[in-house]
């Protein structure tokens, strides 16, 4: 999302000529939101980008109309989805951050700090649940049809930024621990193959009435989906 040409943000090159624009203008000036990624789960990678943009601030303060009174380094603290990654580890990158505050308190300040932790913060706490509506066997392969899908969880289904797709952790929540086992897609209602959200997964054996959960749903799931398409029921969020 940052570097090169991106259809988001402004140019760094570009934002002193943009800053003039306040002077005279109507416009008060506040301060910078610097983002240069999401789900990153390498530390080192967080680091940097956290130094590299705390230094592009303090460069562009000296051109700006006021005083920075808002600093937003951005996010892009990561979640584990899928089979071999690991959690991220926040000792460094507080280490990291524990060294940078004072030399930006200094130079910016009047500048209140600001990290982005969304994901970080519910993507692990919530779990999606759909039923199976149907179990159909077509030459060989059992889909478990669904009420839900990408309407409901467009991430879940890969068509939310997925280069390659691929399944986040999926189970039948009625049958934890079955001993019989298959491999199955789940799918949703909607008349597309995009309509996928575990694909080839071994699952315990599941008939029509049985729950799916889909963990690691906290973020990115409702909010984020074509709930009106097709004009199916929209998803219910509860929160406990």
């Amino acid at each position: 999302m940052g570097g090169g040409p991106k259809q988001f943000g402004i140019d760094a090159e570009r934002v002193p000529a943009v800053l003039q624009t306040f002077v005279g203008s109507p416009l008060e000036f506040w301060g910078f939101h610097i983002f240069s990624g999401s789900q990153n789960l390498r530390a080192e990678s967080l680091i940097e980008s956290q130094a590299k943009s705390a230094q592009l601030a303090v460069e562009l303060a000296r051109v700006a109309s006021a005083p920075v009174r808002l600093l937003n380094l951005g996010g892009g603290f990561g979640i584990p989805y899928f089979p071999g990654e690991k959690p991220l580890d926040l000792e460094p990158i507080a280490t990291a951050l524990r060294a940078l505050v004072p030399s930006l308190r200094r130079a910016l300040p009047q500048a209140k700090l600001v990290i982005e932790l969304g994901r970080y913060l519910v993507g692990e706490s919530g779990v999606y649940i759909c039923r199976v509506v149907d179990r159909k066997v077509s030459r060989g392969h059992v889909f478990l049809v669904t009420d839900g899908g990408l309407h409901h969880h467009l991430s879940a289904s890969g068509n939310f930024g997925q280069v390659l797709r691929k399944n986040y952790p999926v189970l039948i929540a009625n049958r934890i621990g079955a001993a019989q086992r298959e491999i199955a897609s789940v799918v949703g209602p909607l008349c597309t193959p995009l309509d996928l959200l575990a694909d080839r997964m071994e699952l315990a054996v599941a008939q029509v009435g049985d729950l799916v959960a889909v963990f690691q749903s906290g973020a990115y799931g409702a909010s984020a989906s074509p709930q009106n398409f097709l004009s199916h029921p929209p998803v219910g969020e509860i929160l406990m």
